[in-house]
């Protein structure tokens, strides 16, 4: 399935599921217990959303080991953990808003892990059972603000700052997914998931013996090497292989 959340042009919100370019409409949501209607929609006649309006976003810095080495750091030994707020999501083909007391802006092309039901204490070996799938994440940070901080809640936290999406799909392996970021059609990260220093079972399981995960809550997985900074005007797209395009303006 291929789960998109969306807004009619009446104002109406609601969850589909995507086949092609139409959104088979649901009766309640993927989080939930629901029912697909008989109601069709043609995609583009809707405004997709960030397909999850999470409590939290976990994400995890220095998991590619290249994003590690670029800025001159060791190895973890353990998952390095920061949350993002609620606030802080945004929707695909939305302003990414450029703060003003920032001076560096920079995109993280990060493959995004969403909870499908309560996860606490849960082991490696079943920690797969408690996804609904994946989608794309931008984990945009004010990289000027980062080090001035000593942790990383203001550079990571300001309003628009997870783009989310445009769609979650429980139809990849999140194991092993070509992940690429593209600033105005120019390629600046390349790799795959497959590199991932901390696997996602393994993330889950750890993450989950010290919070709650709730379903529609985001582990976003770490960047590979290759940031840099963005202007206004910019367009940066995050493209993973099965899961589509995460397009976003900075402004």
């Amino acid at each position: 399935m291929k789960y998109v959340r969306f807004l009619e042009d009446n104002g109406n919100e609601g969850y589909g599921i995507l086949k092609d370019e139409v959104i088979e409409v649901l009766d309640g949501t993927p989080f939930d217990k629901y029912e697909i209607t008989s109601r069709c929609i043609e995609k583009e006649k809707v405004k997709l959303l960030s397909p999850s309006l999470f409590s939290k976003a976990v994400c995890i810095g220095l998991n590619y080991r290249d994003h590690a080495e670029e800025f001159g750091l060791p190895i973890p030994e353990s998952p390095v953990v920061f949350l993002k707020p609620s606030t802080s999501v945004t929707a695909p083909e939305s302003t990414i808003i450029y703060p003003d007391m920032c001076h560096r802006l920079d995109y993280e092309a990060e493959l995004a892990v969403v909870i499908g039901k309560t996860a606490r204490n849960v082991s490696e070996e079943d920690a797969l059972e408690y996804v609904l799938g994946y989608t794309i994440a931008n984990d945009v940070t004010a990289r000027d603000l980062q080090p001035k901080n000593g942790q990383w809640t203001i550079a990571k936290g300001f309003d628009t700052f997870m783009p989310l999406g445009p769609y979650i799909s429980d139809e990849v392996d999140g194991s092993k997914l070509m992940i690429t970021s593209r600033v105005n059609g120019e390629t600046k990260q390349k790799s795959n998931t497959s590199n991932l220093i901390f696997s996602i079972p393994y993330l889950i399981s750890y993450i989950s013996h010290v919070m709650t995960l709730l379903p529609g809550d985001v582990i976003s997985t770490g960047t590979p090497g290759g940031i840099s900074g963005m202007q206004k005007g910019d367009i940066v797209e995050i493209e993973i292989e099965g899961l589509g395009i995460l397009r976003n303006t900075i402004g």
